[in-house]
């Protein structure tokens, strides 16, 4: 059976004006889609299907001959075609009556993640006179909105991290002190295979990472230490750990954290400066997103970005915060929701109760760089760090 939500599909389509929502897939395009209409992903699909949701009334499909029984999980009316004559003769009667129809779309690409549908469909349904819209907020609420027991997943993740990554600090320093029983060295990839291995212990999964780096490898946002290419690390160095994992069963959540610390030593004026900063961005966003909520208010993804930038960029650090304040999380790490962004897109997407997503501003300079992020889950009138919350730079 389909886990498709028809009736709140189609309330959620009412609500926002559309006449529609038209799915299509080939060769597996749109796993939205696929995952929304509760398809199988690894079906077999060499032929293009369609399937449209009318705001008020019976769904129709429209599928090839050779693969008629591909949508038959589905509630609806279904069409048939072989040829490009009848494909389109097809669309053109589903679509009758119709006018402004969602899709996975995103105007001038702007908001990337939601962009599965080729230009030249686009193209023929304008043909038709079809209006197409995005389908973004609509996928936000039926890709990002989240159970209380994946909430229940993401809660146990975070209890499990957090006491990792608390453990692998005091394992660092065990590690690079000889007088503690250390063997006096260690590599960012050691410490990545410890944190690994404590994180398996506890029945997690991920799929690349976590990260430790040191110095200047700090300052890549994306590096990833191997063991090819490590750092060692030592006293005196400055060190980022960013990890990330959600429990090992179906739909459950990740937890996704970075802290940064300082080896053997007090932080540096420039050091506690840029973390401070960091701090108080993060923070800013924070604010941001829970006064939004406790009023009952509307906030977009772009504005909790503004909220982080505009501390960064007055104190005169902006041109080093490099990436957006904070993604959304679902079943993947980066999910389909609304991220915080006003960067590298104009998120206008907003961000909904029951959603979870990071808050991780960072400042990236030449020698060293600071990231601070944790997460934040949503509900009718208020929204929550989940995690603990770093507030001063981890003496090791």
């Amino acid at each position: 059976m389909s886990g498709m939500k028809l009736e709140e599909i189609q309330a959620a389509l009412r609500d926002a004006g559309h006449d529609g929502w038209l799915f299509y897939d080939h060769h597996h395009r749109d796993p939205i889609g696929g995952r929304i209409l509760g398809l199988d992903e690894k079906a077999h699909i060499t032929r293009r299907w369609y399937y449209f949701i009318p705001a008020a009334g019976e769904p129709h499909k429209l599928v090839h001959r050779i693969e008629q029984g591909r949508l038959d999980s589905l509630p609806g009316a279904k069409t048939e075609y072989s040829s490009w004559q009848e494909l389109a003769a097809g669309l053109k009667q589903m679509l009758a009556g119709a006018q402004q129809i969602a899709m996975q779309y995103s105007p001038n690409n702007a908001i990337m993640y939601i962009s599965m549908v080729d230009a030249g469909t686009v193209e023929f349904l304008r043909g038709l006179g079809k209006q197409i819209v995005s389908s973004a907020d609509l996928v936000s609420q039926f890709e990002a909105v989240l159970s209380e027991e994946q909430m229940s997943t993401h809660s146990a993740a975070q209890q499990a991290i957090d006491a990792i990554l608390a453990e692998g600090w005091q394992q660092m320093g065990r590690r690079l002190r000889p007088a503690t029983g250390g063997a006096g060295r260690l590599s960012e990839f050691d410490h990545v295979q410890w944190l690994s291995e404590a994180m398996r212990r506890e029945g997690l999964v991920w799929e690349n990472g976590p990260n430790v780096s040191v110095n200047a490898n700090s300052s890549d946002s994306h590096y990833e230490p191997t063991a090819e290419h490590h750092a060692p690390i030592c006293e005196g160095d400055f060190v980022l750990i960013d990890i990330w994992a959600r429990q090992d069963k179906p739909d459950s959540i990740f937890y996704d954290i970075t802290w940064t610390g300082v080896v053997g030593r007090e932080p540096t004026q420039r050091e506690q400066l840029v973390f401070e900063t960091v701090r108080n961005a993060r923070d800013a966003a924070i604010k941001a997103v829970e006064s939004a909520f406790a009023k009952n208010k509307p906030i977009c993804g772009y504005e909790a970005d503004d909220a982080a930038r505009a501390v960064i960029c007055a104190a005169g650090f902006g041109e080093y915060f490099t990436h957006r304040t904070g993604h959304n999380i679902a079943r993947e790490l980066h999910g389909p929701g609304a991220h915080l962004d006003n960067l590298e897109t104009h998120d206008e997407r907003r961000l909904l109760p029951c959603t979870c997503f990071s808050v991780e501003p960072g400042i990236y300079l030449p020698e060293f760089g600071v990231r601070s992020e944790v997460d934040m889950l949503t509900a009718p009138g208020k929204a929550w760090v989940t995690g603990r919350i770093q507030q001063d730079l981890v003496r090791i």
